[in-house]
C-alpha cells in the first residue's frame, strides 16, 4: 500500500496517508510506527496475569488529550516505522517470552496493516486491541475474527469535556456505538482455568479531578446499556502531564475523596470488574519508549 486518503477513524479527515507520513490529525504513515514492544505487568490482572501482556505501543493517535501520559508517541512522534513482516516477528517474539496475549495498544491508525497482520499470521494466544474508545463501527466489523479481547475507554459522556480535553466533541457519540459493536463480537467474558480473559470486552474509565459528576455518568451508562456483558476498570492513575498544567482544573492528581465517591458509586450500580489503586497515581508507571529494544535479532 503506497497511499490512499483515510477515513479509518471518526474524524473522516480523507487525508492523504504515504507509507512513511500523513496528512491527517493522527500524522502517521500507512506502515506500522511502533515505540515500545515488551511483557507489561500493570493491566488488569485478567490481562497481566502472572508472565504480562505482550504489548505492542503504536505512534500517533486519533485523539488528543491534554493529560496523556505517553504524550511522547501519541502525539510527539517517537517511534520507529516498520513493515508488516517485522510487526509479525514482534508478535512472535512476545509469544516466545510466554505472554499470555497479544496487546495492540493505540493501533487505529494502523487498522489496514494490523488486519493484513493477523490475516498472516496468528497468534497461539488472545489478541487484545487497547484503544481510547474513539472508533467507527465499519472499521471494527473488518476487525471481527480477529481480535478476542476489546480493551476501549469510556473517557466522555459530556461533549463539552471531550471537546476540551480530548479535541472530540462527538467522542460519545462515536464510543457508545463502538463498544456495543466490540460487545457484539466478543460476548460475554469468557476465562480460562487461571482466570486469564480468553475473550470479552473490558470498558476503562479515567477519574479526572473535578470531574466526578462524568464519572458517575458513564458508570451509568455501562449498566444501563451494558451490565454483565462487560467488565468495569475505573482507573486512579491519573498524573498531570503533557499540557494538563494549561487547564488548572485538572492540574493535579485526584483525591482520595473523589476516587471514594466514584468506586462507591461503581459498587451501587453492581458494575463487576476492577479499580486501581490510587498509589497508581505516579509517573513511574509510564512506560519506557526506548527504541533500542525495537531491535530484531
Amino acid at each position: 500500500m503506497s497511499e490512499y486518503r483515510c477515513t479509518l477513524c471518526p474524524r473522516n479527515c480523507g487525508a492523504v496517508r504515504e507509507e512513511t507520513a500523513g496528512r491527517g490529525f493522527c500524522r502517521a504513515g500507512t506502515l506500522p510506527k511502533i515505540a515500545r514492544v515488551a511483557p507489561h505487568a500493570w493491566e488488569e490482572p485478567c490481562i497481566s496475569g502472572t508472565k504480562g501482556s505482550g504489548t505492542i505501543f503504536f505512534s500517533g493517535c486519533v485523539l488528543s488529550c491534554v493529560f496523556c501520559q505517553n504524550h511522547e508517541i501519541s502525539t510527539g512522534g517517537h517511534g520507529k516505522t516498520v513493515t508488516v513482516e517485522e510487526l509479525i516477528a514482534y508478535i512472535r517474539r512476545l509469544e516466545a517470552q510466554g505472554v499470555h496475549n497479544i496487546n495492540l495498544v493505540s493501533p487505529t491508525p494502523y487498522t489496514e496493516s494490523v488486519i493484513d497482520c493477523l490475516n498472516r499470521y496468528r497468534p497461539s494466544v488472545p489478541v487484545v486491541y487497547n484503544t481510547g474508545g474513539y472508533e467507527k463501527v465499519s472499521t471494527l466489523r473488518r476487525l471481527e475474527g480477529l481480535i478476542d479481547i476489546y480493551l476501549p475507554d469510556l473517557k466522555y459522556v459530556s461533549s463539552e469535556l471531550s471537546a476540551r480535553y480530548s479535541g472530540a466533541p462527538d467522542y460519545f457519540d462515536a464510543a457508545l456505538p463502538a463498544i456495543r459493536e466490540m460487545v457484539r463480537q466478543t460476548g460475554k467474558p469468557r476465562f480460562d482455568e487461571n482466570g486469564m480473559l480468553l475473550r470479552g470486552t473490558i470498558v476503562r474509565h479515567l477519574v479526572l479531578p473535578q470531574h466526578t459528576k462524568n464519572s458517575m455518568q458513564v458508570l451509568e451508562v455501562l449498566k444501563e446499556e451494558f451490565d454483565d456483558q462487560i467488565l468495569v476498570s475505573l482507573m486512579g492513575q491519573y498524573v498531570p502531564m503533557a499540557r494538563a498544567a494549561d487547564f488548572p482544573e485538572i492540574n493535579r492528581r485526584i483525591t482520595a475523596r473523589e476516587y471514594r465517591k466514584v468506586l462507591a458509586y461503581m459498587e451501587d450500580l453492581e458494575l463487576e470488574g476492577f479499580a486501581q489503586e490510587l498509589s497508581s497515581a505516579t509517573k513511574d508507571f509510564v512506560p519506557d519508549f526506548d527504541l533500542s529494544a525495537l531491535e530484531l535479532s
